[in-house]
Protein backbone atom coordinates (compact mmCIF):
# COMPACT_ATOMS: atom_id res chain seq x y z
CA UNK A 1 0.00 0.00 0.00
CA UNK A 2 3.18 2.67 0.54
CA UNK A 3 4.10 2.45 -2.83
CA UNK A 4 0.68 3.52 -4.46
CA UNK A 5 0.50 7.56 -4.89
CA UNK A 6 -1.38 9.13 -1.94
CA UNK A 7 -4.72 10.46 -3.13
CA UNK A 8 -7.15 13.20 -2.65
CA UNK A 9 -10.40 13.15 -4.14
CA UNK A 10 -12.99 15.27 -5.53
CA UNK A 11 -16.39 14.81 -6.39
CA UNK A 12 -20.31 14.90 -5.70
CA UNK A 13 -22.49 13.09 -7.54
CA UNK A 14 -23.64 8.84 -7.58
CA UNK A 15 -21.10 9.13 -10.92
CA UNK A 16 -18.22 9.63 -8.93
CA UNK A 17 -18.80 6.92 -6.18
CA UNK A 18 -18.15 3.86 -7.78
CA UNK A 19 -14.44 6.05 -8.54
CA UNK A 20 -13.94 6.56 -4.77
CA UNK A 21 -14.95 3.13 -3.81
CA UNK A 22 -12.48 1.36 -6.56
CA UNK A 23 -9.71 3.23 -5.37
CA UNK A 24 -9.61 2.07 -1.66
CA UNK A 25 -10.62 -1.10 -2.83
CA UNK A 26 -7.32 -0.95 -4.95
CA UNK A 27 -5.82 0.17 -1.85
CA UNK A 28 -4.99 3.54 -3.07
CA UNK A 29 -4.50 6.12 0.57
CA UNK A 30 -7.78 8.64 -0.21
CA UNK A 31 -6.38 10.63 2.39
CA UNK A 32 -9.15 13.73 2.09
CA UNK A 33 -12.27 13.79 0.10
CA UNK A 34 -13.76 17.00 -1.05
CA UNK A 35 -17.10 17.50 -1.93
CA UNK A 36 -19.65 20.11 -2.26
CA UNK A 37 -22.01 21.24 0.89
CA UNK A 38 -25.00 19.33 1.47
CA UNK A 39 -28.39 20.53 -0.14
CA UNK A 40 -31.98 20.77 0.85
CA UNK A 41 -33.88 17.27 -0.08
CA UNK A 42 -37.10 15.47 0.39
CA UNK A 43 -40.69 17.16 1.29
CA UNK A 44 -39.24 19.09 4.45
CA UNK A 45 -36.00 20.30 3.01
CA UNK A 46 -33.87 18.99 5.38
CA UNK A 47 -29.86 19.26 4.49
CA UNK A 48 -28.90 15.81 3.52
CA UNK A 49 -25.41 14.56 2.49
CA UNK A 50 -24.58 14.20 -1.50
CA UNK A 51 -23.64 10.56 -2.47
CA UNK A 52 -20.03 11.31 -2.52
CA UNK A 53 -20.22 12.02 1.07
CA UNK A 54 -22.05 9.17 2.09
CA UNK A 55 -19.68 6.76 0.22
CA UNK A 56 -16.67 8.33 1.99
CA UNK A 57 -18.25 8.78 5.76
CA UNK A 58 -19.00 4.88 5.49
CA UNK A 59 -15.51 4.03 4.89
CA UNK A 60 -14.36 6.63 7.14
CA UNK A 61 -12.39 9.04 4.78
CA UNK A 62 -12.50 12.54 6.41
CA UNK A 63 -14.17 14.93 4.13
CA UNK A 64 -14.28 18.48 3.65
CA UNK A 65 -17.06 20.75 2.31
CA UNK A 66 -15.71 24.18 1.43
CA UNK A 67 -18.29 26.78 -0.38
CA UNK A 68 -15.19 28.50 -2.50
CA UNK A 69 -12.06 26.64 -3.71
CA UNK A 70 -10.23 29.49 -5.58
CA UNK A 71 -8.82 31.80 -2.71
CA UNK A 72 -9.64 29.18 -0.20
CA UNK A 73 -6.20 29.85 2.28
CA UNK A 74 -7.22 27.32 4.19
CA UNK A 75 -8.52 24.78 2.25
CA UNK A 76 -4.68 25.52 0.07
CA UNK A 77 -2.82 24.94 3.69
CA UNK A 78 -4.33 21.92 4.25
CA UNK A 79 -3.39 19.86 0.63
CA UNK A 80 -0.29 21.28 0.90
CA UNK A 81 -0.05 19.74 4.42
CA UNK A 82 -1.02 16.42 3.13
CA UNK A 83 1.11 16.35 -0.30
CA UNK A 84 -0.83 14.40 -2.55
CA UNK A 85 0.62 12.98 -5.17
CA UNK A 86 -2.23 13.25 -7.42
CA UNK A 87 -5.93 14.79 -7.02
CA UNK A 88 -8.93 12.76 -8.52
CA UNK A 89 -11.50 14.77 -10.11
CA UNK A 90 -15.13 13.23 -10.99
CA UNK A 91 -18.17 15.36 -10.79
CA UNK A 92 -16.72 17.79 -8.51
CA UNK A 93 -18.92 20.83 -9.54
CA UNK A 94 -16.30 23.59 -8.99
CA UNK A 95 -13.51 25.01 -11.72
CA UNK A 96 -10.04 23.58 -10.57
CA UNK A 97 -8.05 26.45 -9.58
CA UNK A 98 -4.66 26.81 -11.18
CA UNK A 99 -2.82 26.25 -7.66
CA UNK A 100 -4.79 22.98 -7.13
CA UNK A 101 -3.62 21.74 -10.45
CA UNK A 102 -0.09 23.12 -9.88
CA UNK A 103 0.02 20.93 -6.32
CA UNK A 104 0.13 17.65 -6.94
CA UNK A 105 2.97 15.57 -8.70
CA UNK A 106 1.01 13.15 -11.03
CA UNK A 107 -1.38 15.95 -11.72
CA UNK A 108 -5.02 16.46 -11.33
CA UNK A 109 -6.83 13.71 -12.63
CA UNK A 110 -10.36 13.95 -14.37
CA UNK A 111 -12.79 10.81 -15.12
CA UNK A 112 -14.63 12.60 -18.33
CA UNK A 113 -17.83 10.71 -19.52
CA UNK A 114 -17.28 10.70 -23.32
CA UNK A 115 -14.67 10.11 -25.97
CA UNK A 116 -12.83 13.31 -25.71
CA UNK A 117 -12.64 15.70 -27.72
CA UNK A 118 -15.93 14.74 -28.11
CA UNK A 119 -18.63 16.53 -25.76
CA UNK A 120 -16.60 18.59 -23.92
CA UNK A 121 -18.95 20.14 -20.97
CA UNK A 122 -21.29 19.58 -17.97
CA UNK A 123 -24.09 16.95 -20.10
CA UNK A 124 -21.65 14.77 -22.37
CA UNK A 125 -23.96 11.21 -21.50
CA UNK A 126 -27.11 13.64 -22.30
CA UNK A 127 -25.87 15.07 -24.87
CA UNK A 128 -24.26 11.87 -26.63
CA UNK A 129 -27.89 9.88 -26.84
CA UNK A 130 -29.43 13.31 -27.64
CA UNK A 131 -27.31 13.89 -30.60
CA UNK A 132 -27.86 9.97 -31.81
CA UNK A 133 -24.41 8.52 -30.65
CA UNK A 134 -24.14 4.96 -31.31
CA UNK A 135 -21.34 4.67 -29.18
CA UNK A 136 -19.65 6.95 -26.15
CA UNK A 137 -16.74 6.04 -23.48
CA UNK A 138 -14.60 7.11 -20.93
CA UNK A 139 -11.78 9.39 -20.92
CA UNK A 140 -9.07 10.16 -17.68
CA UNK A 141 -6.99 13.16 -18.37
CA UNK A 142 -4.92 15.59 -16.89
CA UNK A 143 -6.71 18.98 -15.94
CA UNK A 144 -5.82 22.43 -17.58
CA UNK A 145 -7.13 25.67 -17.28
CA UNK A 146 -9.91 25.02 -20.47
CA UNK A 147 -13.00 23.37 -20.37
CA UNK A 148 -11.93 19.41 -20.70
CA UNK A 149 -8.73 20.54 -22.77
CA UNK A 150 -6.63 18.32 -20.82
CA UNK A 151 -4.11 15.79 -22.09
CA UNK A 152 -5.74 12.40 -22.32
CA UNK A 153 -4.30 9.71 -20.74
CA UNK A 154 -6.43 6.34 -21.33
CA UNK A 155 -9.76 6.07 -23.11
CA UNK A 156 -12.15 3.23 -23.43
CA UNK A 157 -15.04 3.23 -25.44
CA UNK A 158 -18.96 1.26 -25.41
CA UNK A 159 -21.67 0.76 -27.69
CA UNK A 160 -24.80 3.10 -26.61
CA UNK A 161 -28.53 0.56 -26.84
CA UNK A 162 -31.54 1.66 -28.71
CA UNK A 163 -32.95 1.71 -25.39
CA UNK A 164 -30.24 3.42 -23.23
CA UNK A 165 -31.48 6.67 -21.42
CA UNK A 166 -28.93 8.81 -20.10
CA UNK A 167 -29.38 7.81 -16.68
CA UNK A 168 -28.67 3.89 -17.98
CA UNK A 169 -25.48 5.07 -19.59
CA UNK A 170 -24.34 6.71 -16.65
CA UNK A 171 -24.47 4.17 -14.39
CA UNK A 172 -22.36 1.82 -16.74
CA UNK A 173 -19.89 4.67 -17.21
CA UNK A 174 -19.36 5.52 -13.65
CA UNK A 175 -18.55 1.59 -13.41
CA UNK A 176 -16.00 1.42 -16.13
CA UNK A 177 -14.64 4.94 -15.35
CA UNK A 178 -13.58 3.64 -12.09
CA UNK A 179 -11.42 0.61 -13.02
CA UNK A 180 -10.21 2.88 -15.95
CA UNK A 181 -8.92 5.53 -13.25
CA UNK A 182 -7.05 2.92 -11.14
CA UNK A 183 -5.44 1.58 -14.39
CA UNK A 184 -4.37 5.41 -15.45
CA UNK A 185 -2.73 5.73 -12.04
CA UNK A 186 -0.94 2.70 -12.34
CA UNK A 187 -0.03 3.62 -15.45
CA UNK A 188 1.53 6.78 -14.68
CA UNK A 189 3.40 5.54 -11.41
CA UNK A 190 4.96 2.63 -13.94
CA UNK A 191 5.21 4.79 -16.53
CA UNK A 192 3.13 2.86 -19.21
CA UNK A 193 0.52 5.64 -19.19
CA UNK A 194 1.78 8.86 -22.14
CA UNK A 195 -0.17 12.10 -21.82
CA UNK A 196 -1.17 12.90 -25.47
CA UNK A 197 -2.62 16.21 -26.59
CA UNK A 198 -6.25 16.60 -27.97
CA UNK A 199 -7.35 17.60 -31.45
CA UNK A 200 -8.87 20.59 -31.07
CA UNK A 201 -10.59 20.82 -34.63
CA UNK A 202 -12.73 17.87 -33.63
CA UNK A 203 -14.20 18.96 -30.73
CA UNK A 204 -17.59 19.54 -29.66
CA UNK A 205 -19.37 20.90 -26.52
CA UNK A 206 -22.23 19.50 -23.90
CA UNK A 207 -23.16 22.12 -22.24
CA UNK A 208 -25.16 22.51 -18.95
CA UNK A 209 -28.82 21.41 -19.72
CA UNK A 210 -31.60 24.33 -19.66
CA UNK A 211 -35.49 23.30 -18.62
CA UNK A 212 -35.92 24.36 -22.41
CA UNK A 213 -34.18 21.82 -24.25
CA UNK A 214 -36.68 19.63 -22.64
CA UNK A 215 -39.60 20.78 -24.82
CA UNK A 216 -40.30 19.04 -27.60
CA UNK A 217 -40.15 20.43 -31.66
CA UNK A 218 -42.37 18.28 -33.53
CA UNK A 219 -40.48 19.27 -36.58
CA UNK A 220 -37.44 16.96 -35.53
CA UNK A 221 -38.00 13.51 -37.06
CA UNK A 222 -39.19 10.87 -34.60
CA UNK A 223 -35.89 9.64 -34.21
CA UNK A 224 -34.34 12.58 -33.24
CA UNK A 225 -37.72 13.42 -30.70
CA UNK A 226 -36.86 9.53 -28.82
CA UNK A 227 -32.92 10.26 -28.81
CA UNK A 228 -33.72 13.71 -27.00
CA UNK A 229 -36.24 11.49 -24.68
CA UNK A 230 -33.73 9.20 -23.55
CA UNK A 231 -31.19 11.59 -23.41
CA UNK A 232 -32.94 14.26 -21.25
CA UNK A 233 -33.59 11.65 -18.32
CA UNK A 234 -34.30 12.44 -15.54
CA UNK A 235 -34.52 16.19 -16.39
CA UNK A 236 -35.74 18.16 -18.31
CA UNK A 237 -37.28 15.55 -19.97
CA UNK A 238 -39.22 15.57 -22.85
CA UNK A 239 -42.60 18.01 -22.79
CA UNK A 240 -45.41 19.84 -25.34
CA UNK A 241 -48.46 21.45 -24.23
CA UNK A 242 -51.67 19.84 -24.56
CA UNK A 243 -54.90 22.25 -24.26
CA UNK A 244 -53.32 24.69 -22.60
CA UNK A 245 -51.09 22.82 -20.17
CA UNK A 246 -47.91 21.05 -20.06
CA UNK A 247 -47.88 17.05 -21.49
CA UNK A 248 -44.53 15.11 -19.94
CA UNK A 249 -43.64 12.60 -22.51
CA UNK A 250 -42.63 9.45 -20.14
CA UNK A 251 -41.89 6.92 -22.55
CA UNK A 252 -42.22 7.03 -26.52
CA UNK A 253 -40.95 5.48 -29.26
CA UNK A 254 -40.97 6.00 -33.63
CA UNK A 255 -44.02 4.52 -35.05
CA UNK A 256 -45.53 4.37 -38.22
CA UNK A 257 -49.60 5.45 -38.63
CA UNK A 258 -51.75 4.36 -40.93
CA UNK A 259 -51.86 7.90 -42.79
CA UNK A 260 -49.48 10.49 -42.79
CA UNK A 261 -49.62 13.23 -39.50
CA UNK A 262 -48.65 16.64 -39.76
CA UNK A 263 -45.57 17.58 -36.61
CA UNK A 264 -47.82 17.54 -33.66
CA UNK A 265 -50.88 15.98 -35.12
CA UNK A 266 -52.69 13.34 -32.62
CA UNK A 267 -53.98 10.49 -33.63
CA UNK A 268 -55.73 6.77 -31.89
CA UNK A 269 -55.73 3.83 -34.02
CA UNK A 270 -55.90 0.63 -33.02
CA UNK A 271 -55.48 1.87 -29.40
CA UNK A 272 -51.92 3.17 -30.31
CA UNK A 273 -51.66 6.79 -29.66
CA UNK A 274 -49.14 8.58 -32.28
CA UNK A 275 -48.06 12.12 -33.39
CA UNK A 276 -46.85 13.65 -35.83
CA UNK A 277 -43.23 14.49 -36.37
CA UNK A 278 -40.64 15.84 -39.04
CA UNK A 279 -40.35 14.79 -42.41
CA UNK A 280 -43.36 12.95 -42.43
CA UNK A 281 -42.33 10.64 -39.34
CA UNK A 282 -44.27 9.66 -36.00
CA UNK A 283 -43.99 8.96 -32.81
CA UNK A 284 -45.97 6.72 -30.56
CA UNK A 285 -46.76 7.71 -27.33
CA UNK A 286 -46.45 4.87 -25.00
CA UNK A 287 -46.52 7.12 -21.53
CA UNK A 288 -47.07 10.23 -20.28
CA UNK A 289 -47.99 13.04 -17.55
CA UNK A 290 -50.57 15.35 -17.51
CA UNK A 291 -49.71 18.84 -15.72
CA UNK A 292 -50.39 18.43 -12.12
CA UNK A 293 -50.84 14.12 -12.18
CA UNK A 294 -49.40 10.80 -11.95
CA UNK A 295 -48.14 8.93 -14.78
CA UNK A 296 -50.53 7.18 -17.44
CA UNK A 297 -50.36 5.20 -20.23
CA UNK A 298 -50.67 6.98 -23.52
CA UNK A 299 -54.31 5.21 -24.10
CA UNK A 300 -55.44 5.95 -21.01
CA UNK A 301 -55.09 9.71 -21.79
CA UNK A 302 -56.33 8.77 -25.13
CA UNK A 303 -59.63 7.73 -23.21
CA UNK A 304 -59.73 9.88 -20.42
CA UNK A 305 -59.45 12.96 -22.43
CA UNK A 306 -61.69 12.06 -24.82
CA UNK A 307 -59.53 12.95 -28.08
CA UNK A 308 -60.89 14.46 -31.21
CA UNK A 309 -59.88 14.96 -34.44
CA UNK A 310 -57.62 17.67 -35.00
CA UNK A 311 -56.05 17.61 -30.92
CA UNK A 312 -52.80 18.77 -31.57
CA UNK A 313 -49.67 18.98 -29.16
CA UNK A 314 -47.27 21.99 -29.54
Amino acid sequence: MNQLPNLVFCGTPKFAVPTLQKLVDAGFPVRLVLTQPDRPRGRGLQLAPLPVKECALRIKIPVLQPDKIKNNQELRAKLESLGPQAIIVVGYGRIIPQWMIDLPPLGNLNLHASLLPKYRGAAPIQWAIAKGETATGVTTMRIDAGLDTGDILLQKQIPIAINDTAESLASQLADIGAELMVETLIGLRSGTVQPRRQDDSQATLAPILKKEDGLINFGRTAEEIYNRLRGFQPWPGAYASFRGKQLQIREAQPGEPERQLSPGELLLEQNRLTVGCGSGTALQLLEVQPEGKKRISALDFANGYRLVAGDRLG
